[in-house]
């Protein structure tokens, strides 16, 4: 057991040599002690109407005809839109053009009936999204005014929380993102470790050592899976730091080990086959694309529970985890037969 722990220790002092891995691990670092602002970045171009979430909006709106419109009375109780009233629209138009303001609205006099008013947005597609996204809640409060002043009666329910975008992308991207990144690396890790024993031959030189084969490459599999738990734990940790909560934390991160540690075999398993670090880790990739693809056959996929378990639905938990045992199993159980092969050859 000495030995193991020796080899242990090698192994991931090997690992922080690595620049690739360290780099890799470097960005998931970043991905989580920014994930808010990573958030706020990647819903900007999903959704733009969350914007205004996560970033202050100040608009000058131009008003013209009835300027003393209920509709114009809820744009001014808006922070972030200032009303300025024209007498004439080529006055406004004018404005307009020379980006003294954001925005014209022209408004006709109050009518019994509907109420047609000429927006005039900029050229721009982001800045005109902005504006029609500022424009949004004020526009349907007065919408809604107006409608019970011609005695039409419209029920809502509040819905408290965050957008269904902020929540989409935390627990179906960032959250998954983060958990199975070090799954990939540990896979990787696994490769490159035991091809260059492979092909810088430091592999008989090291059995010669009072240490089996078996514990060589478990020390190696091993470091990897212990490199992607520390990595889980810390992006848990960062993520809560966040104000982004992840639900059933043991579960979460039982799937991610348990996901690194089949990785970890499957890729022990290419690099003793081919060898070399090239093409091991090119079949590694072409083997992630269609596990990663197959395992949708899966009901639920690991992508898809890891996401329910950190949102905390009731409807899985360890049971769902436990079923992900199996793969590891069977990939553990025949990585340990080739081992056995290999070290009859050997002797």
């Amino acid at each position: 057991m000495n030995a193991f722990f020796v080899l242990l220790r090698k192994e991931l002092k090997s690992i922080r040599k690595e620049k690739t891995i360290v780099f890799a691990i470097l960005i998931q670092l970043f991905i989580a002690s920014f994930s808010s602002m990573m958030l706020a970045g990647m819903m900007s171009f999903y959704d733009p109407t969350t914007i205004s979430d996560n970033s202050p909006i100040n608009l000058k709106v131009g008003v013209v005809g009835h300027t003393s419109s209920p509709i114009v009375h809820f744009i001014e109780r808006e922070n972030s839109l200032t009303v300025v009233r024209f007498g004439d629209i080529d006055s406004a138009q004018d404005a307009f053009q020379s980006s003294k303001i954001d925005v014209v609205m022209s408004i006709p006099q109050a009518n019994a009936g509907i109420v047609d008013m000429d927006l005039f947005l900029p050229e721009s597609d982001t800045q005109s999204t902005i504006a029609l996204m500022a424009l949004n809640d004020p526009l349907k409060e007065a919408e809604n005014y107006l409608r019970r002043m011609n005695g039409i009666e419209m029920n809502y329910t509040d819905i408290e929380g965050k957008s269904h975008t902020s929540y989409e992308f935390l627990y179906s991207i960032i959250i998954p993102l983060l958990m199975f990144f070090p799954a990939l690396i540990a896979g990787s890790i696994v490769i490159d470790t035991i091809s260059e024993e492979l092909e810088h031959k430091t592999l008989d030189t090291l059995w010669a050592a009072p240490v089996s084969l078996h514990q060589i490459f478990s020390s190696k599999i091993f470091a990897a899976i212990l490199t992607a738990f520390v990595q889980c734990v810390l992006w848990i940790i960062l993520l809560q730091w966040n104000a982004f909560p992840v639900e059933n934390f043991l579960n979460v991160l039982a799937l991610s080990v348990i996901i690194a540690a089949t990785l970890a075999c499957i890729a022990a398993l290419i690099g003793l086959y081919f060898k070399d670090r090239e093409r091991a880790q090119f079949v590694y990739s072409i083997a992630l694309l269609l596990t990663a693809g197959l395992s949708y056959l899966l009901d639920p996929s690991p992508f898809n529970l890891i996401t329910r378990l950190a949102m905390g639905n009731q409807n899985v938990g360890i049971l769902e985890v436990s079923f992900y045992l199996i793969p590891f199993t069977i990939i553990g159980m025949v990585f340990v037969l080739i081992a056995k092969k290999l070290t009859s050859a050997k002797a």
